[in-house]
This record gives C-alpha cells, structure tokens and sequence, in this order.
C-alpha cells in the first residue's frame, strides 16, 4: 500500500516517549517548555504555546485576541473545517471569502470588500503548506486596526521571503497531526511576539490556573493557584513534546526530502494534459503536506480516478473542502457562492507524498495516475 503520508518516526522518538514515561512526568512539565522553546527559536518568535492540537491553538488565540459573541472573522472557505469551526467556539462569525485559483490561498483583493463594522479579525489559511499572503493580509489588518490569526496547520518550515511562517502573523496556529511534516500524534501550538497574550493563552489553555504545575513545581513553596476565569484542559502532553523535540531536529531534512518528490512530481506531470501542477508564488517556500494536482476539463471523473488508484493500493484524497458546503455550515449561511472555491472543491486531488517514499513508488503512482486520468 502506497498511503497519502507516512510519519517520518523511528526509535528515537519512541525512546524519548519512554524516557518521558520513565521520569514520572506525563502530563504538561518540562518537556513541553523545551519543546515551546526550540519552536519559538526555530520561527523567531518571542513566545510558543503547545496545545492539544490546532482547533485549540486557533480558539485560544481568538479569545486571548478578545474576540467573541457579535464580532466577525474573515477567513477562506476551503480549509479543513476546524478553521471555521473555532471561530464559531469562540462566539464569532466567520465570514468567508473567495480564494486565489492558482495557489488556493485566500483572494486578498476580496477582504477589504467583506470589512464590516464587526470585523475584528483575518484568518488566513495556509494550503497545504504554501503559506498565504501574509505581507498583503497584514497591510490591510493594519489598516483597519484588525488582528491576523494564522491557520498555519501544515506550514511550519514555511517561509515568505527571508521570514519564517510563525514570525509573520500577531497570531500563528501550527498543527503537530500525523499528516504533517512534524508530529506528537496530537498536538498543536501558537507563536505570538504579543507578551500579554501569550501570558493568557498559558492560563487559558490549563483550566484558568494562575499558575502551572510545572511552575508550582519548581517554585519549592506551598502556594495554592487560583482561577480567575473559565479555561479549559487544552495541553499538551510530556510525552508528546518528547516526540516533538526529535521530530524538530528532523525537520529540515523532511521538507528537503518533501520537496525533491513534489519537483519530481512536477517534472514527470508536467506533460500531461489533464493536469495543473501546484504553483509556488515567487518568493515563498512550501512545505507540501501533500501533493496537490488539479484535473483539467477531459479527464476523467476524481471519484473514479481514486477508485481505480485505490485498486492498486495507491491512496488518494479529495484536494481541500468547500467549508461553506458542508451540510452544517449550508443550514448557517444558505446560499453562499464561492465560484473559485468550489471548483477547487471539486477539482482538486491529492497525491501520496511523504519522506521516505521511494522514486519507484512516486513512479508507479505516476504511471497509474497517467492510466487512470484518461477519459474512457
């Protein structure tokens, strides 16, 4: 079987679990503020918070940003549905707008456009690792005084011009999912230069304790925490975080072995008539948590390319979901039109890519793509 991903872990990783198990400290401690700080120095970030996962990043970025019930969130339909779905956690609206058709990113000349006096926030998505426009999103959130929180689920490693993904944004949401280049099974975190708000999100993220364990720990006193608003069990595990510092020591050479398939996948698709390859805009870096193809006019039905590729134990995936198609967000916005994202929606496909996948498995994907694509 040739699966859509394959975690690049080995013994190292579980040796580290092990010796997290082995020290006694399993839940948040020590491991994880090692972890937070070898993220924060790898992006060049003032501050790193691990957390359960990305949902978790994200809403506690919203709440730390003050935003909640009557404010809006501007942000792009086609992302996994966890984007949309934290705003709605904090009390906000989303409100979505279009994408740009060649790299799936949110359509920056149709923000200002969705402004509205309710308008506290933009939520950019990274696709698929390829960062969005983050320079063009800050412009016009400074302009109107609005906060940028980052979906940056899938592009740590990403970079814009000389700047690393995570340093960019007021807010920046990393996912650590097994589908991403770097993982703790579950587990997500957020960077932010913003001292105030990194101190909150620290007391959010753990039930409202005014201080950790790990700090309660360490100080050698018997002082008793107290609670001072509703927070929430959003943390990351030691265990994880053990997990999370070997994988970031592995990074780079993940992504260079990532990008030397996605340039081989471009070259050897890049004669075939019924597919458009991915487009990096100049300037920006990709991390390709997967490979994306689109399937021009001729070819042959997605569904029924995947299938014919699943009988030969190749794995596939839809490309992005149409957020605002989903049956739940049909019942709350009815209606909307997204022309860009639903053809992208309905178009767009995704290819096994991994470190570790070898040339001839990219081959006989390749070769069986090429077969599979044909109209019939």
């Amino acid at each position: 079987m040739i699966p859509i991903t394959r975690p690049c872990v080995g013994e190292e990783e579980a040796k580290a679990a092990g010796d997290a198990i082995l020290s006694g400290w399993l839940s948040q401690g020590p491991r994880v503020q090692e972890f937070e700080e070898a993220v924060a120095d790898y992006v060049g970030a003032r501050h790193a918070i691990a957390t359960s996962n990305c949902t978790t990043a994200l809403h506690l970025s919203l709440l730390a940003a003050g935003i909640g019930p009557g404010d809006e969130v501007i942000c792009p339909s086609f992302s996994f549905i966890a984007t949309a779905n934290s705003i709605l956690h904090a009390g906000a609206t989303p409100v979505f707008v279009d994408i740009d058709r060649a790299s799936y990113t949110i359509d920056t000349n149709l923000i200002e456009p969705a402004i509205s006096s309710r308008t506290k926030a933009i939520m950019p998505v990274d696709q698929i690792g390829l960062a969005a426009d983050i320079p063009s999103v800050r412009s016009i959130a400074s302009h109107h005084g609005l906060t940028v929180i980052e979906d940056a689920a899938p592009s740590l490693g990403a970079t814009i011009g000389e700047g690393r993904i995570g340093a960019l944004s007021d807010y920046t949401c990393f996912s650590f999912h097994p589908r991403k280049s770097i993982t703790t099974g579950e587990g997500g975190l957020v960077t932010t230069d913003d001292d105030a708000a990194a101190a909150r999100i620290r007391v959010l993220r753990s039930h409202g304790a005014s201080t950790s364990d790990l700090e309660r720990h360490r100080s050698g006193t018997t002082a008793i925490e107290q609670y001072e608003e509703l927070g929430f069990n959003y943390r990351m595990t030691d265990i994880q975080a053990a997990v999370g510092i070997v994988q970031l020591g592995r990074l780079d050479g993940i992504l260079s072995a990532r990008r030397v398939l996605a340039e081989r996948y471009n070259r050897l698709l890049g004669g075939n008539a019924f597919v458009e390859t991915p487009v990096v805009p100049a300037g920006r870096t990709h991390t390709y948590q997967s490979y994306c193809v689109r399937l021009r006019d001729g070819s042959a039905p997605r569904a029924a390319i995947m299938e014919e590729l699943a009988t030969k134990n190749i794995a596939t995936r839809r490309g992005v979901m149409a957020i605002h198609r989903e049956p739940f967000y049909q019942r709350l916005m009815p209606g909307l039109s997204l022309p860009e994202t639903e053809r992208a929606a309905e178009e767009t496909l995704l290819l096994p890519l991994y470190a570790g996948m070898t040339f001839d498995e990219q081959d006989f994907v390749i070769e069986s793509l090429a077969a599979a694509i044909r109209p019939s």
